[in-house]
């Protein structure tokens, strides 16, 4: 259970409108049975809709390999490996902890309380059924029965082992929205009605059990849609899997009405949450790539059922696709900027290294035509390939021989308050630096945001230096939870020991810090960014922080100049997160950084009064980098302190030099 406090502060995050909603849908929970509501008969005669080209496997050996997998019974995902669920699952059992969550009404489960449900999200990621739509992939491919088999077993005792509203899997609208669209996945690639699992009196009784879980799925999540401070990527995920339910399986008219309820929703919600320049605002660079996957879907869904969305929706889609490549490095790496706990709503590709945002990119530049695009992605991989079909293979393909020039990142992001500085493009001389002043995250509550505000990362070649350490974990390990949220886990300045906005509980935060941009001049080898914020106007001495970082490509030198507005006396600390990779040594005051053929020198300009340098240290020290839900590495951190007295102004300069010829 929660503390006392965080509902309090909860409250406060809401408006009066919301608490009235959120009373109406609780008392309505307390008394509505789900279970009593039995779904109508399905119009068999309708046309279920399949908007999947046919299938092709660009990597056939993987697939097959990973099928197999799942048949032996192994699963993996986040910092699991392998891991047994049973045969068939357990659906409600927690593979982390081993916790089974008892079939209790699901709004009476606090999905919080790990002696209630275990890790939560350990539970649900099984539940989301990402891998029937392999088990799919693998029987087209192979024909062998075996698949469709495990496909029907797996559904079969899913239903059974979770009653309709009953035990922690009915608990999430969004976790249902994405079983259903890998359902509807699923069923698209069996063949939909003319599945050859359908064909004999079982199979029929079969179908109509699943039919009967996706109408009850479809209901339970229209109904409760997320609204205000908590209609974040959540909404887009619940609207999508109804909407894609609905247009698979056109059956009852209950469903056709959520689903043309939800294609609104949706219509308004990719403008609502991303910004004009593609940014998403929940300022979390793995969600932008999340919400894209949901967009996508209800769109190529909506396009094969002639009710296409608006220009407008696909503009912000590409220029959300725009957003990705232009802040992916020469490497393919895309910074971990804000919250990311690896969830995916498609896996559709068993290829060894896929990657989520460059897989994205690689359906962006097919569907919009962008040979810049295709010349950022990489291969065709098997999401896409899924996706599209055969047309992706030799669009794509036709594409990279137009775009031979490099993608041309675009450099400054206003409304989503990120600017980039740096020379070389794409090319192993690539230097990218990344500075953040956009706001703390997105609604009252800001569930995904990090205490980020002018922070920056630090890209050069095809080595990371200064980065944004990740996420790590969500409802458990809460002192790990704020550690990578915290200001001093990025490459910002903190004041008094302090985070530049308050964490109020695991995805809540209270007086959020107000940044933004003043100046940005990036034409040229001088590149210039001055940004502010105002986290610490809520302390009794005010502090005002302006940021300056000067970027000058010809002389490879970086000098950042921090002005610190106040009165009185602070301990200011500026912190220092690096790649695990880098070699970090003390130098004087300074810090010398070897990264490959890269060596990079951290000094500041004035004396300090403090430093301390960490590798694997505690959760208040630092010296940690998590690219993995539930896993981390040690690295290193490095904290400057100075004690200062009415403004000040405190100055960094790094310089960069790359050993060539070393044949490294």
């Amino acid at each position: 259970m929660q503390e006392p406090g965080w509902y309090l502060k909860r409250l406060q995050g809401m408006s009066g409108a919301e608490v009235a909603h959120r009373l109406a849908r609780r008392l309505r929970s307390l008394s509505e049975n789900f279970a009593s509501h039995q779904a109508p008969a399905p119009d068999l005669q309708a046309r279920d809709l399949r908007f999947l080209p046919p299938f092709i496997a660009p990597a056939p050996e993987a697939l097959t390999a990973a099928a197999e997998r799942i048949l032996a019974g192994r699963y993996s995902f986040f910092d699991l490996e392998d891991c047994e669920l049973g045969d068939p699952p357990q659906w409600n059992r927690d593979p982390l902890t081993q916790r089974s969550a008892g079939p209790r009404r699901a709004s009476a489960i606090d999905y919080r309380d790990e002696r209630e449900v275990g890790n939560i999200k350990y539970l649900w990621e099984p539940n989301r059924h990402l891998h029937l739509p392999l088990l799919a992939q693998a029987h087209v491919l192979t024909g062998d029965a075996r698949y469709s088999l495990a496909i029907q077993t797996q559904i079969d005792s899913w239903i059974e082992q979770c009653p309709v509203g009953r035990g922690p899997n009915w608990v999430s609208p969004l976790e249902l929205g994405i079983r259903l669209i890998n359902w509807s996945l699923t069923w698209q690639l069996l063949g939909g009605f003319r599945a050859r699992l359908f064909t004999t009196a079982e199979g029929e009784k079969f179908r109509d059990r699943w039919l009967d879980s996706i109408y009850q799925q479809s209901r339970m999540i229209a109904t409760n849609l997320s609204r205000y401070s908590s209609a974040n990527n959540h909404l887009i995920g619940e609207a999508a899997g109804v909407y894609v339910a609905a247009s698979t399986w056109p059956l009852w008219p209950s469903l056709t009405q959520w689903g043309e309820r939800c294609r609104q929703v949706l219509e308004e919600e990719c403008l609502r949450q991303n910004a004009p320049d593609g940014g998403n605002r929940e300022q979390a660079f793995a969600y932008q790539t999340f919400v894209l996957d949901f967009l996508l879907l209800a769109g190529l869904a909506a396009r094969a059922r002639g009710e296409d969305f608006s220009p407008m929706y696909w503009r912000r889609v590409e220029l959300m696709i725009d957003f990705l490549a232009s802040l992916t490095d020469v490497a393919g790496r895309l910074p971990m900027v804000g919250d990311a706990d690896d969830g995916l709503v498609v896996k559709l590709a068993a290829e060894p290294g896929f990657s989520t945002h460059g897989s994205l990119i690689a359906t962006g530049a097919v569907l919009f035509n962008r040979a810049d695009l295709a010349a950022k992605a990489g291969a065709l991989d098997g999401k896409t390939s899924t996706l599209l079909g055969v047309e992706a293979v030799r669009r794509l393909a036709q594409l990279k021989i137009r775009g031979r020039h490099r993608f041309r990142p675009r450099q400054q992001f206003a409304e989503s308050g990120y600017y980039l500085l740096g020379s070389a493009f794409d090319t192993p001389d690539e230097v990218r630096l990344l500075a953040d002043a956009g706001p703390l995250g997105y609604l009252s509550i800001a569930a995904h945001g990090h205490a980020d505000a002018l922070s920056f990362v630090l890209n050069i070649g095809d080595r990371e230096i200064l980065v944004d350490p990740g996420t790590y974990s969500y409802h458990t390990d809460p002192a790990w939870r704020r550690y990578f949220r915290s200001t001093r886990a990025h490459n910002t300045v903190g004041i008094d020991n302090q985070d530049q906005s308050v964490q109020a509980g695991n995805f809540m935060w209270t007086d959020h810090a107000r940044a933004r941009c003043i100046e940005f001049e990036a034409v040229g080898d001088q590149q210039r960014f001055v940004g502010e914020h105002y986290g610490y106007e809520r302390l009794d001495d005010p502090v005002v922080h302006r940021r300056e970082i000067m970027f000058d490509a010809r002389r490879q030198i970086i000098e950042v100049t921090d002005t610190l507005r106040c009165g009185g006396e602070h301990d200011a600390r500026r912190s220092w997160n690096f790649a695990e990779d880098c070699q970090v040594e003390r130098t004087g005051s300074g810090l010398k950084v070897t990264a490959g053929v890269t060596q990079v020198l951290i000094e500041p300009l004035e004396d300090l009064d403090g430093v301390h340098v960490f590798r694997g240290g505690t959760a208040d020290q630092g010296g940690w980098v998590s690219r993995r839900f539930g896993h981390k590495n040690p690295s290193t951190t490095a904290h400057w302190h100075t004690r200062i007295r009415g403004q000040t102004t405190l100055r960094t300069r790094i310089t960069w030099t790359r050993t060539r010829g070393l044949g490294i």
